[in-house]
């Protein structure tokens, strides 16, 4: 084999890597795109497709749609498409019929119960058909309302159905922190704010504010340690939870705000005012203007009065 024949051979081999990531075995965590259908009468109970969800009257506002992080051969799907998932490879679409007995297996009919109207009443529950319910800690679903009672079952929905799967794996991850992000996703419903470390088998997870004091937290917590163990081959998962005492600030005196300076105005002189004559000084005013009487030296002669002309 010449040198060019046998480098074309090594280039149209797969890298290990990439052999590794698109063969699926039991206890990996990959992502998938699904449409799920009961068989008979052909309706679509689930489905990462959002469009097709509305389009079927089974939309869920709380869901993120797009492609869903699963565990596979570890019994976390049904075992039929446990199974055909196990044979399938990243990238490729496939469609499987699966029969009861390997989905939710067969029904069972002493699962059935009725109840008095009033159990639900009590609970402010309105019962009407297809109603999910939970009664003595048992999630359930009503299958019909009669005058006064309630039939119940406990069986699972699609217990003893036939069910098809159109699938497609779309990305099996294999760095460790997005694959913890993936399962913190799964069981608590979110990985926003957690920052991860990883060395070897062993992780550690710092929790944010957020899940510290979240009763769902709590249960989650548990789950993630199961699937680490399942997924990663985890022997040591450390969650760390940081309290950090608040800086007490001290009060900011406000600077008292300098009153604005108003520019002067040159204010107008005030006229004075015209003082009206007091009463008196008008009536003495016709007096003041009469004409003094002449000194008696120089009045003529004829006009001096008797006194006068004796002086």
């Amino acid at each position: 084999m010449s040198e060019k024949e046998g480098a074309k051979k090594h280039h149209e081999k797969a890298e290990p890597g990439e052999a590794e990531a698109a063969t699926i075995k039991s206890g990996d965590i990959v992502l998938a795109e699904f449409d799920a259908w009961i068989v008979e009468p052909n309706e679509l109970f689930d489905t990462t497709n959002e469009a097709l969800a509305k389009e079927n009257n089974i939309h869920n506002e709380k869901m993120v749609y797009g492609a869903q992080p699963l565990i596979v051969g570890k019994e976390r799907l049904f075992p039929g498409l446990d199974e055909h998932m196990l044979k399938a490879e990243v990238g490729k679409e496939y469609e499987v019929v699966i029969p009861s007995e390997k989905a939710a297996g067969p029904r069972d009919p002493k699962l059935v119960e009725l109840h008095p109207v009033r159990e639900f009443l009590k609970q402010d529950i309105e019962p009407r058909v297809g109603l999910e319910v939970t009664v003595k800690n048992r999630p359930a679903y009503i299958t019909a309302v009669t005058a006064g009672r309630v039939r119940v079952d406990f069986n699972n929905r699609l217990a003893g159905k036939s069910l098809k799967y159109n699938y497609k794996i779309t990305q099996k991850p294999t760095d460790p922190k997005e694959i913890v992000a993936l399962l913190l996703k799964m069981a608590y419903g979110s990985s926003e704010g957690f920052d991860v470390e990883h060395h070897g088998k062993s992780y550690k997870i710092k929790l944010p504010d957020s899940c510290k004091y979240d009763q769902k937290w709590f249960i989650a917590k548990y789950r993630v340690v199961s699937d680490l163990r399942d997924v990663a081959d985890a022997e040591t998962v450390t969650f760390l939870e940081e309290y950090v005492k608040p800086e007490k600030k001290e009060p900011v005196l406000e600077a008292k705000a300098e009153p604005e300076k108003k520019e002067s105005v040159p204010e107008a002189k005030a006229k004075p005012e015209k003082k009206e004559p007091a009463p008196e000084a008008k009536k003495a005013e016709p007096e003041m203007k009469k004409k003094p009487e002449p000194a008696a030296e120089s009045r003529a002669p004829e006009e001096l009065s008797e006194e006068d002309r004796k002086v």
